[in-house]
């Protein structure tokens, strides 16, 4: 019993090999409008992803950027000798996940002497990097 728990425990040591995360926290922007951008490059190969953000005009796409980039950093430290795989295209943005970070209340003047809310609301961001599986032929 305790051999095969060691087995799986190995594959999936072996599966976690090959992805890698990045995550940004309390970025300024709203989670809905980082979602917007975050859409244009979920699935998407990690090359054609960045070059998607860099051209983009929406400002989340700047965070987004850098933290894939810092994701594609984080793959290539664990994965030295597949260094190939990213030239080759078979890297790509497996996950992005966009969380509610917290709210900032601020209070505006409204007219007849009331207040108010403002709500300055920031994000989380999650990136998981894969590779893709070679297909099989039968």
């Amino acid at each position: 019993m305790g051999k095969r728990k060691y087995e799986m425990a190995e594959k999936l040591k072996e599966a976690k090999k090959a992805t890698a995360i990045a995550k940004l926290n309390n970025v300024p922007t709203s989670p809905r409008k980082m979602r917007l951008v975050a859409d244009t490059v979920r699935g998407v190969e990690v090359n054609h992803a960045i070059d998607l953000l860099h051209y983009s005009k929406r400002e989340a796409s700047t965070s987004l950027e850098k933290l894939l980039r810092s994701a594609v950093a984080n793959w290539e430290a664990k994965n030295p000798e597949m260094a190939k795989e990213l030239d080759n295209g078979n890297v790509y943005v497996k996950t992005i996940m966009v969380d509610e970070g917290r709210t900032l209340k601020r209070i505006r003047p409204c007219p007849q002497g009331r207040a108010g809310r403002i709500r300055k609301r920031s994000n989380h961001v999650t990136v998981i990097l894969d590779v893709k599986k070679p297909v099989e032929e039968k």
